[in-house]
């Protein structure tokens, strides 16, 4: 049996995108950069797309940006921020110890800028405490900028609380939403959200291309130069086809997120049931502000790259915390960030399902990951010294 449980990483594309994009690629190629007719009918869709995407998040369609993908979205949206706070004297950006490396790697180079960057640690829950933002903000924050949604274990952020204290504050507020745009409720006007980054292939469009949401009124950075596409903010020939296809999977997934996440939550809640049973095993992350489809554990004495690998085998695809994609064998800086040890983090399987998987996958699942858990620890030194009493247990 073939099992893709690996969502968080990309979806498939549904037959409503694809049906939506192929018109774009074929008969409707048109440049909507051009005047004449033909040209024009691109910009129509895309217009169309624009008022789409704003209606699922509650925004205008003139805040609608389109990007190559979600890491461009926050590129540009941090670095705004950080230009429009640096022209009024503040050089202070608020964010995470475990954001997504598209947020933490701009900052990083922000600093070397001269900006100085607070990163929050996350509670043991995952989840940060709005108080915890309020007691680090400063007389020169430029921005607050927190994901919405963390992609490795899956909790979720007090989003609307902390754009709430963002906007009494007068601080501009980004979110990294490419864990939730689809999956959950987003409404950036009730949120207090300033800024939010989104990318189709989590939701069934497809890759390379995504949304920044950019409240009217924050002025943006041009990131890439070169056109006066997007209103003069983004350069470049917009993705037509991928745009449309973004614009008809995020709607497709809002009109029925109600009922996939009914779906998805009783698949989700039986592999952590029944996971959990395996001995010295953690879940990752609160149960109770969670994306519907994320599940996050350790199993200790074992590695994470191995675990994927024998699962591979079995028809199953998953991810591991750790960054064996990089040729590193360090473990997630995510699992780090809540005080999971190293030699626990190391053991760390991510399982992302969604409303295409059906009971007879979790059960295959269910039915695998013991058996491969107990063979990788038989054949494990450190387990052997565990259960010697050599090493002491961690979980």
């Amino acid at each position: 049996m073939f099992v893709y449980a690996d969502n968080a990483a990309t979806t498939s594309v549904s037959k409503a995108a694809l049906d939506a994009m192929l018109p774009y690629l074929t008969e409707n190629y048109g440049n909507p950069s051009s005047l004449y007719s033909f040209g024009q009918k691109a910009t129509e869709a895309l217009t169309e797309a624009r008022e789409t995407i704003a209606a699922c998040i509650n925004a205008d369609p003139k805040e609608i940006y389109f990007t190559s993908g979600g890491s461009e979205a926050d590129n540009q949206a941090i670095v705004s921020a950080a230009r429009l706070g640096a022209r009024k004297g503040k050089k202070h950006l608020i964010s995470t110890q475990f954001e997504h490396h598209a947020v933490l790697h701009t900052l990083a180079k922000l600093e070397k800028e001269g900006f100085e960057v607070t990163l929050l640690d996350p509670h043991s829950d995952g989840v940060i405490r709005v108080e915890d933002v309020e007691n680090a903000i400063r007389e020169d924050t430029a921005l607050v900028t927190i994901m919405f949604a963390n992609n490795e274990i899956g909790t979720v952020q007090p989003i609307a609380e902390i754009g709430a204290l963002c906007r009494e504050k007068k601080i501009p507020f980004h979110t990294d939403a490419v864990q939730a745009a689809g999956h959950m409720p987003i409404d950036v006007k009730a949120m207090n959200i300033d800024m939010l980054s989104m990318s189709g292939h989590k939701f069934h469009a497809p890759k390379g291309v995504g949304v920044l949401f950019a409240r009217r009124g924050m002025v943006l950075t041009n990131i890439i130069e070169g056109g006066a596409q997007e209103r003069g903010k983004r350069a470049g020939t917009e993705n037509v086809a991928g745009i449309v296809a973004m614009a008809a999977a995020l709607k497709e997934s809002c009109d029925n997120m109600e009922a996939n996440t009914a779906k998805i939550i009783p698949m989700r809640d039986k592999l952590f049931r029944e996971l959990s049973k395996i001995p010295h095993s953690k879940i990752n992350g609160s149960l109770e502000h969670h994306v519907p489809g994320t599940v996050n554990m350790c199993f200790e004495g074992i590695e994470g790259e191995s675990l994927l690998l024998m699962l591979d085998d079995q028809g199953i695809c998953a991810s591991s915390g750790s960054a064996c994609t990089s040729g590193s064998l360090d473990p997630s800086h995510v699992l780090l960030s809540i005080g999971l040890p190293h030699e626990v983090a190391h053991g760390s399987l991510r399982l992302s399902i969604g409303e295409y998987n059906d009971m007879e996958q979790i059960d295959h699942i269910c039915a695998v990951v013991p058996k491969v858990v107990e063979y990788l620890r038989s054949i494990s030194p450190v387990w052997d010294e565990l259960e010697k009493g050599e090493l002491k247990h961690l979980i």
